[in-house]
């Protein structure tokens, strides 16, 4: 009786000390997977304005009337999030929750305007029956044309100092934190960096 216990005892030693291997070998694998899908950031086209440059300034007015400047150096320190879309538009429509949301919870270091062209009044109703009469919303085809936005939604960060930190189509939350992400590392893009720090990591 008692040998039968002993090797039980042993035998259960080693399905655990197994486990645990298998477990760590899992854990190690989880780590190269995730090192291999790299992140997807905006897609950014090569044409435009590059980034690490002066954005051009746009002095503009808003659907509601009041005087907006687009570019340039901010006295509050702000950085700025143009997020081109259409009402029309049902990527737009999804990711509108998650603007209202980063307007919230990044309101220390950044402020997000809307922007679009076409009929006036259009997006004025839209913007009432969405509840969103107090956002920063411009109708410019000047502005879409300098950013060379070519599909929506389309975003561009600015930063305090006036200067293009990226652009780039945006499908998804991630796509645009993506852009707050190559502000932080001081590239283009996340591709960018991705790319960089392979060939670092090979050197």
């Amino acid at each position: 009786m008692i040998d039968t216990l002993i090797v039980s005892t042993i035998l259960l030693w080693i399905l655990v000390l197994a486990l645990v291997a298998v477990v760590f070998a899992l854990t190690r694998q989880i780590g190269v997977l995730y090192e291999r899908v790299a992140p997807a950031g905006a897609l950014m086209s090569g044409k435009g304005l590059k980034t690490g440059e002066l954005a051009p300034v746009f002095d503009l007015e808003t659907v509601d009337g009041h005087k907006l400047k687009i570019g340039g150096e901010r006295s509050d320190e702000k950085s700025t999030l143009l997020f081109f879309l259409s009402p029309t538009c049902p990527v737009c429509k999804v990711l509108i929750p998650v603007l209202e949301a980063m307007r919230k919870s990044e309101s220390g270091w950044l402020e997000i305007i809307l922007a679009s062209d076409g009929d006036l009044e259009e997006h004025r109703t839209w913007l009432k029956k969405q509840q969103m009469e107090s956002w920063p919303y411009v109708l410019s085809p000047q502005l879409g044309i300098t950013m060379q936005v070519g599909k929506l939604p389309f975003a561009a960060l600015i930063d305090e100092n006036g200067i293009l930190c990226a652009r780039g189509l945006v499908n998804n939350r991630e796509h645009i934190e993506s852009l707050f992400e190559a502000r932080k590392q001081g590239v283009a893009s996340i591709q960018e960096y991705l790319k960089t720090k392979q060939q670092q990591d090979v050197a």
